[in-house]
C-alpha cells in the first residue's frame, strides 16, 4: 500500500486577510477599552477626599444659590472652621488676561505689604526696603522679600535685569498699577493706607484677593469687595465668589454689588 500523505493545518487552513484585520480590530478596542477603565479606576482612587470638617461646613451653604453680597460674606464667615481668625478672600472670574491694577480697600485687610522703593525719595517716603544696585542683583539671584516694587521712571532701565525674576510673579513695576511713579512719597502712602495690588493668576483671568479677616464685620468686608469690584468694573466682571481660608465657596449674586 501506498503511503497517505496527511496535511497539517497550517498547510490546509487558509486564513482569509481580511480575517486577519478584523482580529487586529477587535485586540486594539479591547487594549484601549482597557486603558479608558484603568484610566477611570485612576480618576477614582485620585478624587480628594474632604474632610468631616469641610463636608459639615459645606452643608451650610446652598450650592447652587447666589447670594447678595452682605448675606454671602456671613454665610462664608459661619462656613469657616478654623480656630484661628481665617482670611476671607474674593474670587473674581474676569472677562480678560493680564489684568492688573491697585485698589484701596476702606477697611484693613490681611497683611501690611511689604515695600520695596527704587529711585530719589525712597527714604524720605518711608519705604520698608530702600533699592540699590546691589538689591536689583539680588532679586536676580532669586531673592524675593517684599511684596510690592514700586520706582521712579528713570530707575526702570536699571530694574530691566531683574524682569526675568520679578515678571513671572507679577511684581514688575509697570504704569497700569501705578507702581512706576515720580511721587514715592505719595505712592508709598497709599499702599501703607491700605491701597493694595490686584491682578489675574499668571495665563488665567481670576482674581484672588484678600479682603477681611472672618471676626470682621461683614459690612467691612462687603465694603472692601464693592471697592474692588467699582475699581475691575461691571463690565469686566463674569462672576465672584467669596470663601474663608478653609471652608467651602459662596456664590455672590454680583448685581447685588450694583
Amino acid at each position: 500500500m501506498g503511503k497517505t500523505k496527511i496535511k497539517t493545518v497550517e498547510e490546509t487552513t487558509e486564513v482569509k486577510p481580511e480575517k486577519v484585520q478584523a482580529a487586529q480590530h477587535v485586540a486594539k478596542e479591547a487594549s484601549a477599552t482597557g486603558k479608558k477603565n484603568a484610566a477611570k479606576e485612576d480618576t477614582v482612587k485620585a478624587k480628594k477626599v474632604r474632610s468631616r470638617k469641610y463636608q459639615a461646613a459645606r452643608e451650610k451653604v446652598e450650592r447652587n444659590k447666589h447670594y447678595p453680597l452682605t448675606e454671602a460674606v456671613k454665610t462664608a464667615q459661619q462656613a469657616s472652621y478654623t480656630k484661628f481668625p481665617a482670611t476671607m478672600e474674593v474670587h473674581i472670574n474676569t472677562t480678560t488676561k493680564g489684568l492688573r491694577g491697585l485698589v484701596t480697600l476702606p477697611y484693613t485687610a490681611g497683611k501690611k505689604l511689604t515695600i520695596l522703593a527704587f529711585g530719589s525719595g525712597a527714604k524720605e517716603a518711608s519705604a520698608d526696603i530702600v533699592g540699590t544696585e546691589e538689591t536689583i542683583g539680588e532679586i536676580e539671584k532669586g531673592k524675593i522679600n517684599f511684596d510690592v516694587v514700586v520706582t521712579t521712571p528713570q530707575w526702570m532701565p536699571k530694574l530691566a535685569r531683574a524682569a526675568k525674576t520679578l515678571g513671572p510673579r507679577g511684581l514688575m513695576p509697570n504704569p497700569k498699577s501705578g507702581t512706576i511713579t515720580d511721587n514715592l512719597t505719595k505712592t508709598v502712602a497709599e499702599l501703607q493706607q491700605g491701597k493694595t495690588e490686584y491682578k489675574t493668576e499668571a495665563n488665567g483671568q481670576i482674581i484672588h484677593l484678600a479682603v477681611g479677616k472672618v471676626n470682621q464685620s461683614a459690612e467691612e468686608i462687603s465694603a472692601n469687595i464693592k471697592a474692588l469690584y467699582n475699581t475691575i468694573g461691571r463690565s469686566r466682571i463674569k462672576s465672584i465668589f467669596i470663601a474663608p481660608t478653609m471652608g467651602p465657596s459662596v456664590k455672590v449674586e454680583v448685581s447685588s454689588l450694583s
